[in-house]
């Protein structure tokens, strides 16, 4: 009856960053760290977390002498996403 939720999405921090970046074509750190009311450490491992697991690709640039973190969503995390969000519903049903 309830599906199994994968437990890298199951974490609020994780899931919001999935959250926001399912709705945008790229977000970097500033923003993501703005939108979550996260920590930059903690924020730092959850999006590493992610991009190691294959759901979000991180490309790190700089802003004329400024580091800058760019995140994007791959397919994978866009399925993993949706199937969340599928597995989740049946627990509210």
């Amino acid at each position: 009856m309830f599906k199994e939720l994968d437990p890298l999405l199951h974490s609020q921090l994780r899931l919001a960053i999935m959250s926001l970046l399912i709705s945008v074509e790229e977000a970097d750190f500033v923003f993501l760290k703005e939108k979550t009311n996260a920590t930059s450490g903690n924020l730092s491992v959850q999006i590493d977390k992610l991009n190691e697991a294959g759901y979000i690709k991180v490309t790190k640039t700089f802003q004329g002498k400024m580091p800058r973190t760019i995140c994007k969503i791959t397919s994978k995390g866009i399925s993993a996403f949706e199937i969340y969000v599928k597995n989740l519903k049946t627990y509210i049903k």
